[in-house]
């Protein structure tokens, strides 16, 4: 028998200090057996940094011809693809494609090897932005995973803050396009 995704049920407020978003969002996020903690809640971070009232989670891990969140309009036109990841040149390529924009957001310590070997490859790709995730201080991120979360995210400078009723986190958004 498969095992199936953990359901977790997340209250977000997100103040975006750097487009001017400010929203409550009621998220359903189901965390694939394969998908750790951080990672869930790195998507989640992917969803704060693109929020829009028509972002949704896709299938991701489930479906690897879907991103992991993504944006359509009514037509069914996949207006914005986040990647979350280090995807490789072929993906990006074929995601630009397919989308009016494309971002990738990078997390982990090899980031720099894979940027410094793709960069050069994805140059013709103009509806393409990449960002770092690096989380500061010893406060893992998979501590904010649980069932229910209640979380606040504030997003100024390229710096997002994590913070549920017990503690907070900050991490950076480094922009490598």
């Amino acid at each position: 028998m498969a095992l199936k995704a953990t359901i977790c049920k997340v209250e977000l407020n997100i103040a975006d200090m750097d487009r001017g978003y400010y929203a409550d969002h009621v998220l359903t996020l189901a965390q694939h057996p394969s998908e750790n903690d951080e990672r869930l809640m790195l998507r989640l971070l992917a969803f704060v940094l693109y929020a829009h009232e028509d972002l949704a989670f896709s299938k991701g891990l489930s479906d690897p011809d879907e991103p992991d969140i993504w944006q359509k309009d009514l037509t069914g036109t996949i207006d914005l693809w986040v990647d979350l990841g280090q995807p490789d040149e072929r993906r990006v390529m074929k995601s630009c494609g397919r989308s009016r924009q494309v971002a990738v957001v990078a997390y982990g310590n090899a980031v720099p090897i894979w940027w410094a070997a793709i960069a050069p490859k994805l140059e013709r790709a103009n509806n393409l932005e990449v960002r770092r995730l690096v989380v500061q201080g010893d406060t893992p991120l998979a501590v904010f995973v649980q069932k229910n979360m209640k979380l606040q995210c504030t997003v100024q400078d390229g710096q997002l803050w994590l913070s549920d009723n017990e503690r907070s986190i900050e991490i950076d958004a480094i922009p490598l396009r």
